[in-house]
């Protein structure tokens, strides 16, 4: 059984406490925000409801953030394509709490109804892995999400990593920003969790529903700095390839910089 695994089914009662009352916190949030939701939804404009409601579950969760740097998009741009790490599945409502953007996720999560419900609120656009023409076929998907939230959250790397390091970056899931559509930054975006990265990455067997329970049973606050890196800009731009090598250069010295600060 892997550590982190075992680590879940050996939560004490104090912890399991804390996981009840905060995943009914998270009931009583959802239970305000989807009539909200749907009452907003008749203006016909940007609804804010679904940043409140995962801003809401960062906070829930522990989760303590700093943010540095500018987030896209910043006039005259008028939307933006975020290129971030993936640790958790705390970085979904950690960046989007912080931004309002909507995400690109694999089409597994839409064969769950109450996860596709919610990820349908929030203007995600799903692809199939396996499949790298499904991302061309949604083009006008992804650029509609841009339209609504001003900008599109993408976790090149497919999955997660145990967040002390960065796996390769899958061009493929990029495929939108080839061409890149005129107005739009693409800015990557580096999710630091420093020295307890490791504890809390979802990576290995472990299960989905154990990493979300270890994360709500911890007594302290979790820190997560969002570093806005500078937006990519002239030959970087050129292709989904050397957009995904640009971003994940620059994710990966911020994240370098970083560990030797801890070091010191």
């Amino acid at each position: 059984m892997p550590a982190s695994a075992a680590a879940a089914q050996a939560i004490p009662f104090a912890g399991r406490l804390r996981v009840g009352l905060r995943v009914a916190a998270m009931l009583v949030l959802l239970l305000g925000c989807v009539p909200l939701y749907y009452l907003l939804r008749l203006r016909g404009a940007h609804n804010p409801v679904p940043r409140l409601f995962l801003g809401g579950l960062t906070w829930i969760a522990g989760i303590d953030i700093t943010v540095t740097g500018t987030p896209e998009p910043v006039p005259p741009r008028t939307g933006a394509f975020l290129l971030a790490n993936h640790v958790s599945w705390i970085d979904i409502p950690a960046l989007a709490g912080v931004t309002g953007a909507a995400f690109v996720a694999h089409d597994g999560l839409a064969s769950v109804p109450l996860v596709r419900w919610l990820c349908a609120m929030n203007d995600t656009v799903f692809v199939a892995r396996h499949d790298r023409r499904s991302v061309h076929g949604q083009v006008e998907q992804v650029r509609a999400a841009i339209r609504d939230t001003g900008a599109l959250a993408i976790f090149p790397e497919g999955t997660t990593s145990d967040g002390t390091g960065l796996l390769a970056f899958k061009s493929s899931l990029l495929s939108a920003l080839d061409p890149l559509p005129a107005g739009i930054a693409v800015q990557p975006v580096l999710l630091d969790y420093g020295a307890e990265a490791a504890q809390l990455a979802w990576v290995g067997e472990e299960h989905g529903v154990a990493n979300f329970v270890r994360i709500l049973a911890r007594a302290r606050p979790l820190a997560l700095t969002v570093h806005f890196l500078p937006a990519l800009a002239g030959e970087d731009l050129a292709s989904r390839k050397t957009i995904a090598a640009a971003a994940r250069n620059a994710i990966l010295t911020a994240l370098e910089r970083g560990d030797q600060r801890v070091a010191l």
